[in-house]
């Protein structure tokens, strides 16, 4: 069966999948989701068992992926009778995992946009454990209770591909995407109403946009990414409605000093190679009319709905199968 949260042992707490895939990647931090160990969410059952009774992980550390990353069950991983994640028939091998419905399931209500911190557990009163270890101890039963009534994922994240993978991977239960509710900032909505087609952008501001790409232009670490999808906008000197292509800029400052630089940069140059059909997802910014020079007749310039990402944590480019005919 799939976990969407295990308790991770040198971290002293419990982490999503997602925050997993977020640590993996972040070149500030000291941590291979290969080299943790991973335990059951439920307290009671944790505390059952030694710390070789583990959970591995799906999609951890792939830049890329298709199917929704989660916390599985190993052959030999054992539950207490009463555990909610006790193994089903079928769960705990490959075949297994590979069987199971694709869904996110775990709606986060809120997405925080102040990163989550994390604080490694001493080895010893005297010392702190500075980076990964192979076979880290089990945590006391006083340090376990912490974490009591929270076996599920958070009801909150900070990492924007959480609920991205919520929308992508359940866009044709168009009801429930109605009731479910997100809140960024001081803004609440369904997930139905927060993410917005990149074509209808004029609808609302502050929301999550998204798009095909048409295309990914590379200015040596700057990048543009053009949207397939045009606005329909008429401009104060005109006399009705035509469309505008709508794009994106990361700038080059913007990518070098982001955290998880070397995942993005392999992420974003495997797109610009990329013969799939590509999705943009991302938030903090509003793509607005602005006027650009020809490049035919640079005294010349034309309207383009155009914006500056400024935070790579809420941008997102991926495979969305699903959503080709939205």
């Amino acid at each position: 069966m799939k976990f969407d949260t295990a308790y991770c042992i040198s971290l002293d707490d419990k982490l999503s999948i997602y925050d997993v895939r977020d640590l993996n990647f972040d070149e500030t931090v000291a941590f291979d989701s290969a080299q943790e160990s991973f335990q059951c969410p439920n307290d009671e059952c944790r505390a059952a068992f030694d710390a070789a009774n583990q959970l591995g992980t799906f999609n951890a550390k792939n830049v890329n992926y298709l199917r929704t990353p989660h916390f599985k069950n190993l052959p030999g991983t054992l539950h207490i009778e009463s555990c909610p994640y006790r193994l089903s028939k079928g769960a705990g091998s490959i075949e297994g995992a590979a069987a199971e419905d694709e869904r996110e399931e775990h709606f986060p209500s809120e997405l925080l946009l102040t990163r989550r911190e994390y604080t490694r557990r001493p080895s010893s009163p005297t010392a702190a454990v500075e980076t990964p270890r192979d076979n880290p101890p089990v945590a006391p039963a006083g340090l376990q209770n912490n974490h009591a009534g929270r076996d599920s994922t958070p009801d909150k994240t900070c990492v924007f591909a959480h609920p991205v993978e919520c929308f992508v991977s359940n866009i044709d239960d168009k009801e429930l995407l109605k009731r479910m509710p997100l809140k960024i900032g001081e803004h609440t909505a369904s997930y139905a109403s927060f993410f917005k087609k990149i074509e209808y952008l004029l609808d609302n501001k502050g929301l999550i946009y998204w798009g095909k790409i048409k295309q990914i232009k590379d200015y040596t670490q700057s990048f543009r990414i053009d949207f397939e999808q045009k606005v329909w906008f008429k401009a104060a000197d005109e006399s009705k409605k035509k469309p505008y292509s709508v794009n994106v800029y990361l700038s080059k400052k913007l990518v070098d000093n982001y955290r998880k630089r070397k995942a993005f940069l392999e992420e974003i140059k495997s797109a610009i190679d990329s013969q799939r059909e590509l999705y943009c997802f991302f938030y903090g910014v509003t793509p607005t009319l602005q006027q650009v020079p020809s490049k035919k007749n640079p005294e010349a310039t034309f309207g383009v709905f155009s914006a500056n990402i400024e935070n790579l944590d809420h941008f997102v480019i991926r495979e969305a199968p699903g959503l080709h005919a939205q």
